[in-house]
């Protein structure tokens, strides 16, 4: 069973191997948003980052073939890099999806509203967290692709509106017990030890948290992963 204080020891090995470019700019927004006179301030920095980030995201289309995205070179190593690009898009596209709109905004996920099950071909909802070894290849293996990235470029658009809108106070706020259990009843978490301690991970955080880690860091570590991935194929 995975527990949180594994994710931590995850995370912080992640984070120490993060591009320069994007740990600077990472930190920087960390330190803006604390404070209400550079939060808007931090708010761009964040932006900022994913739109350097999503750079790499598009790379992908011009760089990798479809098979490309299917594989999964690392299979028996420990990290992010273990998983298949296609799946760490949708990974990380999910978590997105599910934390901005049912924890924060408490309104429908685009997930749902766009009708992206069918149209991505997926055949589950969850974050995929459940998933192993020759289970992701085979799960990436069936996504529309093109649809994918269609569910990426709406998901990042409608965070950023949302945090556009969000003011300085609202980061200290926790996620409510009347959140949570909306989250468990959606089934988009699978209830398998793998997955469902995100349940818990998320809803330990306030909103601020959830910028740091969802919205960016989170981004940062599948992506670079991502890049191993690119990196060995094209050996």
């Amino acid at each position: 069973m995975i527990l949180r204080n594994d994710v931590e020891r995850q995370i912080r090995i992640q984070v120490n191997n993060m591009n320069k470019e994007w740990s600077e700019l990472n930190k920087t927004m960390q330190t803006q948003i604390k404070r209400k006179d550079t939060y808007t301030d931090g708010i761009s920095t964040l932006f900022e980052l994913r739109n350097s980030l999503m750079q790499t995201i598009i790379s992908f289309r011009e760089n990798l073939s479809r098979e490309d995205y299917n594989a999964i070179p690392f299979i028996n190593a420990d990290g992010y890099h273990s998983k298949t690009i296609a799946y760490s898009l949708w990974h990380i596209f999910r978590i997105e999806d599910i934390v901005a709109h049912t924890l924060i905004n408490c309104d429908e996920q685009i997930f749902f509203s766009g009708n992206y099950k069918e149209r991505i071909n997926s055949p589950i909802i969850t974050t995929g967290n459940e998933l192993v070894k020759n289970e992701i290849s085979d799960f990436s293996k069936q996504l529309d692709i093109n649809e994918l990235y269609s569910y990426i470029s709406q998901v990042k658009e409608s965070t950023e509106a949302i945090l556009c809108e969000m003011p300085y106070e609202m980061q200290k706020q926790r996620i409510s017990p009347e959140r949570r259990e909306i989250l468990q009843k959606m089934n988009v978490v699978s209830s398998d030890e793998n997955a469902v301690w995100l349940i818990d991970y998320w809803c330990g955080k306030d909103i601020r948290g959830l910028i740091q880690m969802p919205f960016s860091r989170h981004w940062i570590m599948h992506i670079e992963a991502s890049l191993r991935i690119e990196s060995k194929i094209h050996k």
